[in-house]
């Protein structure tokens, strides 16, 4: 990550203005500014980097030789000329080596106090927060090798396991919220170090943007600090989450595609492609993590065809140059993220051979690639009489089930569900009407009314006009199992065989039922509805297992099944087999992304801490992350940050529309017209950042949480930068420094005001009521001590029966053993100051005043 310096140059309507004035300043004024605006958009050509304004300064001074053609001319003028050309070269360069080298020394700077404050008791909790317990688990079933499914894409998850595999995580199952790490000896603190390294450096690459973006040191320390010191960022940056690699892979390709415009006027060199190829490859990276990634594609996309468009009304761009631009950005910022984000799946894939609990979520296609899951190798052909296993096709919920337990409501009758293993409660014989028995070998064709009894219960497949138990609609009827021996059932089991389609590879399966290549449904005679499933679960009575009804024009996708495996003993031993298609990469890559879609589309049950995002920019309100032992994790950002961020993006958009109808109106601004395009190319391109990653949400119905925002919030505080740095122009450097100071003090009081609920710090109740702003920031000040003396009161040691005590102590003092270590205290060097509980007895709290007297 660097700052790209080459191009930094006026705008180019200001050749008198601050670089040139700089440049020709004594050393002593040189101090006094410290910064060159350089419009990341600037209108210059991109084969010979001229600007419109030394277009026209070239065809003046060619006129005005035109009309000097007879005089004196000396050539020691021209020597002259060159010289001072050289001259104002060198102190051109030297005042870049010079901004450069202070840049890095800030930067070092920021990085280390970075890792104070973002890295400080990352050890505290020492137990499982918040989502710690879905991503840690992550990381074990990678290291297991057990296939799982999860919404998000791999990279961030197998860089966390990688981590932990290395620190010697073995198995630990992160399950529950508070579940202890110390007891297993988990390396919870390395995974944790590993996320907080990633927030961490956000920090200086904020710095750096603002810098490659041409602003002005004090604006990059701006954006720096108010990254360092947000609350919000800081407690979700140190815990084994996703939104760490997320935010560094976003910061990143924010700063590589500011480097690759920087070089618009080098097109086709080495720092040209390097930068992006970079950016490509940082967008690739960022998809990886989360899909949020997509808004920062569309981010780079939106600034790419305007860039694009630019070069087409160039005329002076050839159509083979443009068509060169035009085939390195696709290249670069279309082929290579999509190439990383396959390869990413293909690790995934390589990393998880073995069947796992995510095997439900897939098709039976894609299970028969996992190592361990069972095998189908099943006869093609269905006759009457066969058992089969009947499986849904829309909601992979699995096989058409029942068992020995009936619906507590309705009819009452035996329970018929979806459920998602292999099991012998999945068998069904079909046969005719009324048990008429087939002349011989009798296939199952389309438009066959049958029956389907149960091979365990010998109930039949049975609907009628009762609501079902949790679709309590009049379209929906309820499916159960009924009947008894020696009943040869009514006109309420009867169902007919509808096939929907058939394998291309066997156009049989259209006309008859094959085994996993006939899709069909299954209408009911009587109500003439289709058998159906969704993903409603049933309540524990019916033991979470799905859903099934018979609906009346219902959708068609969910009322579709085919049959799996099949038995028939009349069927010849040699009767053709059928199995599964083994799936490709391609195939396995498109299948995961749809499912991994269709489940997060699903996540719409509600949380109590989850918001909207309207509520984002103002803080409404966070996420409680954990709570033990009187102490508190809360996700909150830096009030002062969010509020004074989302200020500039108000502001910013205003200014913009206030711009907009002046043009119109063709009102010069002349107090601010001439570094109007320099301010606006920046400014713009942060604000359609933080478009793009905040508005889309706007669109989801899932679930969603404070910490979706924090990408769209980088991009609200880089844009609050930018109009620091505007705002502050016509100040000397030492005075910009002092007003940003300021406003960095201004951001770490408020800072340390939430310290207690970023790092889970004791705080007492009175303290806590003050911090509540707003009403609505639900952090419980109750679980607080009054007073911050009574954290340092010992807690009880519960102990089961005194007698481990006793044989521990004796053992230690006989010389057989290491004194015994309970819950983190030394039984025999700290015993003495501890309340103790016996656990067995039920005995009232026991303090020792005295040392333990204990026979020896």
């Amino acid at each position: 990550m660097t700052i790209d310096y080459s191009s930094h140059s006026s705008p180019p309507d200001r050749m008198d203005s601050l670089y040139y004035k700089h440049l020709q300043q004594p050393a002593s004024h040189q101090e006094k500014q410290d910064h060159v605006p350089v419009p990341i958009g600037d209108d210059v050509a991109y084969t010979t980097g001229a600007t419109t304004a030394t277009d026209n300064f070239r065809k003046r001074n060619n006129n005005h030789y035109a009309r000097r053609p007879n005089s004196d001319y000396d050539d020691s003028d021209l020597d002259l000329a060159n010289h001072k050309t050289d001259k104002l070269r060198a102190r051109k360069d030297a005042v870049k080596k010079q901004s450069r080298t202070r840049d890095w020394y800030i930067v070092l700077a920021l990085t280390l106090w970075a890792f104070y404050i973002r890295l400080y008791k990352i050890s505290q909790p020492p137990s499982v927060v918040f989502d710690e317990v879905h991503f840690g688990g992550f990381a074990t079933k990678y290291i297991k090798t057990r296939f799982f499914m999860d919404v998000h894409p791999p990279l961030a998850k197998m860089l966390i396991a990688l981590v932990g595999k290395l620190a010697g995580l073995d198995g630990f199952d992160f399950k529950d919220i508070g579940k202890d790490y110390l007891e297993e000896n988990v390396p919870y603190v390395i995974m944790r170090v590993f996320c907080g390294l990633t927030g961490l450096l956000v920090v200086p690459i904020a710095y750096l943007t603002v810098r490659g973006a041409g602003h002005s040191i004090a604006a990059g320390l701006v954006a720096a600090f108010m990254v360092l010191y947000d609350n919000g960022l800081i407690a979700n940056n140190r815990l084994i989450l996703l939104d760490p690699p997320l935010l560094f892979f976003t910061a990143v390709t924010t700063l590589m595609w500011i480097n690759f415009h920087n070089q618009k006027r080098k097109p086709f060199q080495f720092w040209w492609y390097v930068w992006l190829f970079m950016t490509g490859l940082g967008l690739g990276l960022t998809v990886s993590c989360k899909w949020v990634g997509l808004f920062t594609i569309a981010t780079i996309g939106i600034s790419t065809v305007k860039g694009l468009w630019e070069l087409w009304g160039n005329t002076r761009i050839s159509t083979s140059v443009f068509l060169r631009h035009f085939g390195a950005r696709a290249v670069a910022l279309i082929a290579l993220p999509v190439f990383i984000y396959m390869l990413m799946f293909q690790i995934h894939f390589h990393s998880l051979p073995n069947s796992g609990e995510g095997d439900g979520f897939m098709s039976p296609e894609f299970q028969q690639t996992l190592d361990g899951h069972t095998s189908i190798n099943t006869p093609i052909d269905i006759a009457y009489g066969s058992r089969v296993f009947i499986r849904h096709v829309a909601t992979r919920g699995g096989y058409l089930h029942s068992h020995p337990h009936n619906y507590p409501a309705g009819s009452k009758q035996q329970q018929v569900t979806l459920y998602p293993h292999r099991d012998d409660n999945n068998w069904w014989t079909i046969r005719k009407v009324n048990d008429e028995e087939p002349n011989g070998i009798e296939y199952v064709k389309h438009g066959d009314i049958v029956t389907l009894q149960h091979a365990d219960s010998n109930k039949r497949l049975h609907s009628h006009e009762i609501r079902p138990p949790m679709t309590d609609l009049e379209y929906h009827n309820e499916v159960s199992g009924y009947g008894f021996d020696d009943f040869k059932g009514d006109t309420n089991d009867q169902w007919r065989v509808e096939i929907i389609s058939g394998d291309k590879s066997d156009p049989e399966s259209k006309e008859r039922l094959k085994t996993i290549h006939t899709k069909f449904a299954l209408v009911h005679v009587m109500s003439q509805c289709s058998l159906f499933s969704h993903t409603v679960k049933l309540p524990e009575w019916g033991f979470d297992q799905q859903e099934v009804t018979c609906i009346k024009n219902g959708k068609i996708e969910k009322t579709v099944w085919y049959v799996e495996s099949t038995e028939n003993s009349q069927l010849p031993k040699d009767a053709e087999k059928v199995t599964y298609n083994k799936l490709g990469f391609l195939s396995k890559f498109i299948e995961l992304n749809k499912v991994m879609w269709d489940t997060n589309k699903g996540l719409t049950s509600t949380h109590p801490y989850d918001s909207r995002p309207e509520s984002w920019p103002l803080l409404r309100r966070g996420i409680n992350f954990w709570s033990k032992d009187k102490l508190h994790i809360y996700l909150l950002g830096n009030p002062l940050v969010y509020w004074s961020a989302s200020t500039a993006v108000l502001v910013c958009i205003i200014l913009k529309s206030v711009f907009v109808i002046l043009d119109k109106r063709g009102i010069a601004q002349k107090d601010f017209g001439e570094l109007r395009k320099f301010y606006d190319e920046s400014a713009g391109f942060f604000l359609v950042g933080w478009f793009f990653h905040y508005f889309p949400f706007f669109l989801m119905g899932r679930q969603l949480f404070l910490h979706h925002y924090m990408p769209a919030l980088y991009f609200s505080i880089l844009l609050f930068s930018v109009g620091f740095d505007l705002l502050t122009i016509k100040l000397v450097n030492r005075k910009r420094l002092a007003v940003a100071a300021l406003f960095v003090l201004a951001v770490n009081y408020v800072y340390r005001c939430f310290i207690p609920i970023t790092y889970g710090e004791p705080w007492t109740q009175s303290l806590c009521e003050k911090a509540k702003w707003r009403s609505t920031w639900d952090f419980d000040c109750a679980q607080y001590h009054h007073d911050i003396e009574s954290y340092h009161i010992p807690k009880p040691l519960i102990i089961e029966g005194f007698g481990k005590v006793k044989d521990a102590v004796s053992s230690y003092l006989g010389g057989a053993a290491a004194p015994e270590v309970i819950d983190g205290v030394n039984i025999v060097s700290d015993g003495s100051n501890l309340p103790l509980v016996d656990k067995s007895a039920q005995d009232a709290p026991i303090t020792a005043t005295q040392p333990l007297q204990l026979e020896t």
